[in-house]
């Protein structure tokens, strides 16, 4: 198995490189790529240092899959090469998501819908991954009718550059900014660009994505979406209108049982999800289970994720897994 990793330098690829080594994926070689001004340096992976190629090598070098998580230009560019070479494309931009011709996959949540005929599949975004991964089995049970979602989003969502500025100003360092004011001590309630109907790029992820995903347009969603002083780590609160009654013990039972989730939830001993719980973890935890005692059929959720595994590199190389093991590549 030839195994590309295109963006091996990002925050998103480095931590792609420890997840394939932790889960033991088949990688009899590695091909890391990155921007022109990576290349040529390296990267460890399996005590072995491997030297940085150009996007154009790594196409040459015809690998069996390409994880790509370098942006969107970058995708929309590069992976129909890639996929032209016989190569199956994992892309964790948001370049193919909302495509109608290509998976948006959660593997716990919708695996079976691969064949051997998708070579693009999109990874969603990160604060759409743990959401979904809480609220799916319930939406099964008890029919999700409307989902109001806040997120408390950490500064590595954004990148290295947003990490570096929430260090240089808790150290009173002066440095380039990656949003438009101080993040330390401050909350900031945009995450991504502003689009013509008062909403981010991030809140209407959320909405688009959940609908594809669960498969179910008839869903209503509305989302704000605000960066946190946290280095890692999403956080959203998750208020749900059902269609069917529930009791709660039905809702932990649920939970407790589907797969990739941890429930956290003891308030008399302070126990909840936070983010240093989730830190280096692929799981999702959820806590603060209450109903909404404004709303017949509502329920809160509390929904904690690390959004650089499970919100990104796992969930990629999850679908890889199942490709690989099913015979998709």
């Amino acid at each position: 198995m030839k195994i590309a990793v295109i963006g091996a330098t990002g925050l998103v690829g480095r931590e792609m490189l420890k997840v394939l080594d932790e889960r033991g994926f088949p990688c009899d070689q590695l091909i890391p790529a990155a921007s022109e001004r990576s290349v040529g340096k390296t990267v460890l992976f399996r005590e072995t240092a491997y030297v940085i190629k150009s996007l154009e090598d790594a196409i040459i070098e015809r690998p069996d899959i390409a994880l790509f998580s370098a942006g969107a230009e970058i995708s929309k560019r590069y992976a129909p090469d890639f996929v032209n070479a016989g190569t199956v494309v994992i892309d964790n931009s948001s370049a193919w998501r909302m495509d109608p011709t290509v998976k948006l996959v959660v593997p716990e949540i919708n695996a079976h819908v691969l064949t051997p005929r998708d070579k693009i599949v999109a990874n969603p975004n990160c604060s759409t991954i743990q959401m979904v991964m809480a609220i799916a089995p319930l939406h099964q049970h008890f029919h999700i009718k409307r989902i109001v979602v806040s997120t408390y989003q950490s500064v590595s969502g954004t990148g290295q550059k947003a990490l570096d500025q929430l260090m240089n100003e808790r150290e009173g360092k002066s440095g380039e900014m990656a949003y438009p004011y101080p993040i330390d001590m401050n909350c900031i309630p945009q995450c991504d660009v502003f689009m013509d109907n008062g909403y981010t790029r991030e809140e209407m992820k959320l909405v688009n994505e959940t609908k594809k995903i669960l498969s179910d347009d008839s869903i209503g969603i509305t989302a704000t979406t605000v960066r946190v002083p946290v280095i890692g780590g999403h956080s959203e609160a998750v208020n749900l209108e059902f269609g069917k009654d529930f009791d709660l013990k039905d809702i932990y039972e649920i939970l407790h049982h589907a797969p990739g989730i941890i429930v956290r939830d003891d308030p008399s001993n302070h126990e909840y999800p936070m983010p240093i719980h989730a830190s280096g973890k692929d799981e999702v935890f959820v806590g603060r289970i209450r109903r909404d005692e404004s709303l017949k059929r509502g329920l809160n959720l509390w929904i904690v994720s690390d959004n650089l595994r499970k919100g990104a590199a796992t969930n990629a190389i999850q679908i890889a897994e199942y490709m690989y093991k099913n015979g998709l590549i």
